[in-house]
């Protein structure tokens, strides 16, 4: 995984094999350089690693809102504060829990821009009909990962 800490918190989080210039979109949007700072990073990267083993359930990092936009961060932000490990929610559900007015489809995109995910979990937000669309990763099988990782949903057998 490739981290983006300020001075703040985490401001973005996002997989390497699917980087694409994404530390450059990253720096861009921040509007600042790069600086090769490994303790900075530590934290964040060594418990995105606990939570991908398994052994973490709730993040302690701090989290840098500064790339989401006020109705954004009001909708990320009830996700963060509100839907747990192990736990999901549906796209109209999380709407009407944030109280900002945003439709359960525009949900969908605000999750899909979302800049820190697995710490902000997106993949937590599910359609009320399966599972969603989902940017990270591998796309929706990535979200069938985490979310059984997290155990809400059973593990299935892969036939070859």
């Amino acid at each position: 995984m490739l981290v983006a800490v300020t001075e703040d918190g985490v401001a973005g989080v996002g997989w390497v094999h699917r980087s694409d210039g994404l530390k450059e979109r990253m720096l861009g949007r921040l509007g600042l350089v790069e600086v090769d700072d490994p303790a900075r990073t530590a934290q964040a990267l060594s418990e995105l690693a606990e939570y991908h083993e398994g052994r973490l359930r709730t993040f302690g990092v701090a989290v840098d809102w500064r790339l989401t936009s006020s109705v954004q961060r009001r909708v990320l932000g009830t996700l963060y504060e509100t839907v747990g490990y192990g736990k999901a929610v549906t796209y109209g559900e999380l709407a009407a829990r944030s109280r900002t007015g945003v439709p359960a489809r525009a949900i969908g995109s605000i999750m899909g821009a979302n800049p820190i995910p697995i710490i902000v979990p997106c993949h937590r937000v599910v359609a009320g009909n399966g599972l969603g669309g989902f940017s990270g990763g591998e796309g929706v099988e990535s979200k069938r990962w985490l979310l059984t990782l997290e155990g809400y949903l059973q593990p299935t057998l892969d036939w070859d």
